[in-house]
């Protein structure tokens, strides 16, 4: 029962996220939900750990997309991370795979030409999905978003956990250093 509190808070506190009844039927289709275990690469299927010191196999997350009228709400739960740590976290273009890069760089609503971007024109939060986070003293936490576009024929692959806040600064702005876990999530 312990283990299932943080999902099950996530679960209420995405309650804000959710949209409320709506006159339109097709108004909250196409929600994508994640809850999976990170796991060493050579036995993950869904959630990752490449960097066990910082997101420790066995640790648990939760991601939850939710597409509005003309926005996408996502919430991240993770518990069973380093306590009072702060952590980058944004939707990245690929699921994830045995190798930190398999996800590719982040999903952008507007692509930057010039890659890697590090532009804060098109590396922003409005423009990808950003849920940076600090565990508390039991290393959980739970973060959400709202980014002003829906999905359309590109989809995000997942969502990559990296070792550092994002900078915003140009000529930075999207890095996090290095992803320490990926946990695929069909957006």
């Amino acid at each position: 029962m312990k283990l299932l509190l943080p999902i099950v808070g996530a679960v209420v506190l995405c309650a804000a996220v959710t949209p409320a009844a709506s006159a339109d039927p097709g108004f909250d289709r196409g929600m994508a939900v994640t809850v999976a275990s990170f796991e060493a690469p050579d036995a993950a299927t869904k959630a990752f750990t490449y960097d066990p010191a910082l997101v420790p196999v066995g640790a648990k997350a939760m991601v939850m997309a939710v597409p509005a009228r003309e926005s996408t709400k996502v919430l991240l739960s993770v518990h069973g991370l380093v306590p009072n740590r702060t952590y980058g976290a944004h939707a990245h273009q690929r699921p994830c795979g045995t190798a930190a890069a398999d996800s590719g760089a982040h999903h952008q609503h507007v692509v930057d030409p010039n890659q890697p971007s590090v532009d804060p024109a098109y590396a922003n939060p409005n423009n990808e999905i950003w849920l940076d986070f600090t565990t508390d003293h039991r290393g959980w936490a739970v973060v959400k978003t709202a980014v002003p576009w829906r999905f359309a024929d590109r989809r995000a692959g997942s969502v990559v956990v990296h070792a550092q806040k994002t900078s915003t600064e140009a000529g930075k702005a999207g890095t996090a250093g290095p992803r320490v876990a990926c946990a695929t999530v069909k957006f």
